[in-house]
């Protein structure tokens, strides 16, 4: 896990993400959160990191530079800095060390400590595939849609706080149509290369990503994932 901390102060810093982010920024505790395209696709996850005088942006060290230059371009006048930070991110599931948050995305996932504490040797891989939750970069991807990954089922969206970018497309996704595409967990009997196209009688039907343990987490067209498909030379089969 390669992480990477923005620093945001100022007397707007509040305010500012409330009108761009997914989730409510005024809650108490660490809050998982995107940034999104106006059209509703996935920009940049994240967690945000409440300090006295401060908000932590907790990153994929990837995508810090583009989120600070996409933040920086929304800021226009308000009392907002921006500036990168050398605070180490830490994660575990054993205890946790004192200063340390809960993750808020699933109890499975543990702590997350931010200049506290010890990276320990957590599977994350088998965590993640088992409740079906992405990795930036890996199932997170610009073509991505945060409702299709998962966000509501990890708390990373908020439908009542008002207003942010793409809010429009992903409240009408909530709200108006029944999603017929996701992530899911599907049984996998062989491996393939993360990527590898996910086909049932010669019709595409998804994608397959991260495997452990005989099982994956696959983006699939729902109504075409039946029976046994196959992803390269691996035969897959949602269960869901």
């Amino acid at each position: 896990m390669t992480r990477k901390i923005l620093t945001l102060i100022g007397a707007d810093r509040e305010h500012f993400l409330q009108g761009l982010v997914t989730n409510d920024v005024t809650r108490d505790g660490l809050s998982y959160a995107a940034l999104l395209t106006p059209q509703g696709k996935y920009l940049a996850d994240f967690f945000l990191v409440p300090q006295d005088d401060a908000i932590l942006i907790d990153v994929d060290a990837a995508l810090a530079p583009g989120l600070a230059q996409r933040l920086g371009m929304y800021k226009l006048r308000a009392d907002v800095q921006i500036t990168p930070s050398d605070i180490t991110v830490t994660r575990g599931t054993g205890p946790a060390p004192d200063g340390a948050f809960a993750d808020p995305r699933h109890p499975a996932l543990g702590w997350r400590g931010y200049g506290v504490g010890q990276d320990d040797a957590t599977d994350w891989d088998a965590i993640r595939v088992a409740h079906v939750i992405p990795e930036t970069g890996v199932e997170l991807t610009g073509e991505s849609y945060i409702l299709e990954a998962g966000f509501e089922r990890l708390n990373g969206v908020d439908f009542r706080k008002g207003c942010y970018v793409g809010q429009e497309v992903t409240a009408r996704m909530k709200h108006k149509t029944e999603l017929k595409k996701g992530l899911a967990q599907v049984e996998i009997d062989g491996t393939a290369p993360v990527g590898t196209a996910i086909t049932a009688a010669g019709k595409p039907v998804g994608t397959l990503f991260t495997q452990s343990g005989g099982h994956a987490i696959a983006h699939l067209r729902f109504d075409r994932a039946k029976g046994e498909m196959q992803a390269g030379d691996a035969t897959v089969r949602w269960t869901g």
